[in-house]
């Protein structure tokens, strides 16, 4: 803890919370650090099931980069080009490497929009990209709008530093947290009777953490509501090429070229990335499309404070510039997505775990609000603790993602093996037999639920933990334990 000397010493961004990472979304995340699995060393480790990476096609990245040795300029193939990409660059950004991000987002979204590389202004991931735009669009106290449940990033991304709210728009269970015209007029009329100026609203198409997308009539509607509000619309598109099945991603891009749609295009925003759509989180190249000259200057402007590496800019140039590895690319990454999508939600199906339907994203909303004691969000964090302490899984928790209704967790499949998603699948389904077998021989008012120490926590009675934690790769082929449909997919 810091005394009140050291806090005097420091500012007050230094010494507060605002970054955020008192959150359950975050705790999860340094619980797996504490104790990662690994399939020989740490078999009993945590899975890490809450960050949302997409590892499922690096062999066809490193296919690539084997082929085309000169796109670094840290090979022999490339070090002729080291030198020019050294030194100094231009705020701009490599011409080649706008070129390229501007035809990508294009293939993205299936060529039927076009866009101009000198409104791509770079960016150290989203994470700047999304701040970079609030700096640009709002004054500290200004608001934006953001419907539930949303990525709890964007309680520091867009917040933090920039001293600007965030202000929920309510999506219900009750219609699978569909985003309408009446949430939207009361989120905005909470704010006006707060005294509270909104200047924007934040949507995230893909949903992050839903995995669906928003259809032609929700975009109409939603740019039909910011015209009139003359509010800006800052559109989060970085899952846009993680869609893997119909219907496909619209992009407000699209929307906006309608003629019938009459729109402010100084107001429209895109925030994009190569973070989940190429799975180059490590790389930060974020990237702020506005069709705002006054914007599209100031940003870039303020990219110098996060610029993107030059030699990534090469690197990203070359192979975005060759159309058939990036048309190869996207439709077997979406392949991909699909079958280990099915292959996780069916095997949840079969232990009786439902998720929302969804066709997008690297992760689930996964519904367990019947393992809930008492449908709250205290219970959902005692479940919550559950699953991190004993089924040693990392997942997020809804209330994390401001939630409106308890009992549903976002978890990402997408960042892992085989091998090791099958430990998680075994992992999930034997706990929930096991909670479902003693929810039948439990008085319901009981439900498998004690309360050690003060805390709620379910228990796990008929089988050890240590056999649930095996990973079938250590696992005798005479075990009790049934094969996971990953398992069952690959024979």
């Amino acid at each position: 803890m810091m005394n009140k000397n050291q806090q005097n010493l420091l500012s007050k961004m230094a010494t507060g919370n605002g970054h955020g990472e008192n959150s359950p979304y975050f705790d999860g995340w340094k619980a797996f650090e504490d104790n990662p699995f690994h399939p020989t060393d740490n078999p009993h480790g945590v899975i890490q099931m809450g960050l949302a990476e997409n590892q499922l096609s690096f062999d066809l990245v490193e296919e690539w980069l084997m082929k085309n040795p000169e796109a670094s300029i840290c090979t022999p193939g490339g070090v002729n080009d080291f030198r020019d990409i050294a030194i100094f660059q231009d705020y701009h950004g490599l011409t080649k490497f706008r070129n390229a991000v501007a035809n990508f987002m294009e293939k993205v979204r299936g060529n039927r929009v076009r866009f101009d590389p000198d409104r791509i202004v770079m960016s150290g991931g989203a994470t700047g990209a999304h701040e970079m735009t609030v700096f640009c669009l709002a004054d500290p106290g200004d608001a934006f709008l953001v419907p539930t449940p949303y990525y709890p990033g964007f309680d520091r991304d867009l917040r933090w530093r920039t001293g600007a709210q965030l202000v929920p728009v309510v999506c219900e269970r009750s219609n699978d947290f569909k985003v309408t015209r009446e949430a939207l007029e009361a989120a905005y009329k909470s704010a006006q009777e707060a005294n509270i100026r909104v200047k924007g609203l934040l949507i995230t198409n893909p949903s992050n953490p839903l995995g669906t997308i928003l259809d032609r009539e929700t975009l109409r509607m939603v740019v039909s509501f910011i015209n009139e509000k003359s509010i800006h619309l800052v559109c989060d598109e970085i899952y846009a090429a993680t869609v893997f099945t119909q219907p496909g991603f619209i992009s407000i891009a699209e929307i906006i070229q309608e003629k019938e749609i009459e729109c402010n295009h100084d107001l429209i925003h895109i925030v994009y990335s190569l973070s989940k759509d190429l799975g180059f989180p490590g790389f930060r190249v974020g990237i702020v499309y506005s069709y705002n000259d006054a914007v599209v200057s100031c940003c870039r402007k303020m990219s110098s404070f996060g610029l993107v590496s030059s030699q990534t800019q090469h690197l990203i140039a070359s192979m975005l510039s060759d159309d058939e590895f990036v048309n190869k690319f996207i439709a077997m990454s979406a392949n991909r997505l699909a079958t280990r999508h099915k292959v996780f939600t069916t095997g949840l199906a079969k232990v009786g775990i439902s998720c929302l339907q969804s066709n997008a994203g690297l992760f689930v909303w996964m519904d367990l609000h019947h393992l809930l004691k008492e449908q709250t969000f205290e219970a959902e964090m005692a479940l919550w603790k559950v699953i991190i302490d004993e089924v040693k899984l990392n997942v997020s928790p809804g209330s994390s993602f401001h939630c409106s209704a308890p009992g549903w967790f976002r978890v990402c499949f997408a960042n892992m093996d085989d091998q090791t998603m099958d430990v998680a699948l075994t992992r999930i389904e034997s706990f929930a037999v096991q909670n479902n077998e003693t929810r039948t021989t439990v008085p319901m008012k009981r439900q498998c639920w004690k309360k050690p120490q003060n805390n709620l926590r379910l228990s796990f009675k008929s089988r050890r933990m240590d056999d649930i934690m095996m990973p079938q790769c250590l696992m005798s082929p005479h075990s009790p334990l049934a094969q996971s449909p990953l398992v069952r997919a690959r024979n």
